[in-house]
């Protein structure tokens, strides 16, 4: 990638930040910063009992932002015997081999369902394939048409059935969208942390690996 293509995208990924941070510096109430409710909202429901958070995001682009999640909330909040466990999943592969434990199993989760544009995305299906599998809805769908649907079935599933759920759509996916994803999590992760009361950017457990594995690689037992 050219040099002036990369600052053009780091620039748009600091503007979509900025966005995500402007009601933070702003000095507006907890309850107009999205950031601060969803901290609130993880933190109370972990309280009663919902400490497994789970990101479920509808657009394979968003995959390693899943993972990232997965670490940011677990390494910052995971102290003193307090936080809540993030888990990553990637619709629509893992509603199907998730969502029948998410629903009927333990009540012990907060759903984050995160949707992207699609609709009219991808292969389109034909139409007699479709009848011939039995599936006459999809005659002349794309496949952005299904996962917008699916995504959108997911939370509305989710919330029948009695889950807490919260959801969140990107009207694009591009650098500044992305840049705004990540700061709302970073600050929600912060605040998370001072309302537990834990310091979010040690990490003591980690730190006690690595110097174990070190030893292991000097040979010492």
């Amino acid at each position: 990638m050219p040099r002036c293509a990369r600052t053009i995208k780091r620039r748009l990924s600091r503007k979509g930040a900025a966005i995500a941070l402007s009601s933070v510096l702003a000095g507006n109430s907890p309850a107009e910063v999205p950031a601060a409710l969803g901290a609130a909202l993880n933190i109370a429901l972990g309280a009663q009992g919902k400490t497994i958070a789970v990101l479920m995001a509808y657009a394979d682009r968003l995959e390693r932002f899943s993972h990232w999640y997965v670490q940011l909330w677990a390494e910052s909040l995971g102290k003193d015997g307090k936080g809540t466990t993030p888990l990553g999943a990637l619709g629509p592969v893992d509603q199907h081999s998730q969502l029948q434990l998410f629903i009927a199993g333990p009540r012990d989760k907060l759903f984050t369902v995160i949707t992207a544009p699609a609709p009219g995305t991808g292969p389109r299906f034909d139409a007699e394939q479709a009848k011939i599998a039995g599936e006459g809805e999809l005659a002349g769908k794309t496949i952005g048409d299904l996962v917008a649907a699916q995504g959108r079935a997911t939370a509305d599933t989710l919330a029948r059935n009695g889950c807490p759920v919260r959801t969140m759509h990107l009207d694009r996916l591009d650098e500044t969208s992305l840049g705004a994803l990540l700061m709302h999590f970073m600050l929600e992760t912060i605040i998370a942390a001072h309302l537990l009361g834990v310091d979010a950017f040690d990490q003591p457990a980690v730190e006690e690996g690595k110097v174990l594995a070190k030893q292991y690689l000097a040979g010492k037992s």
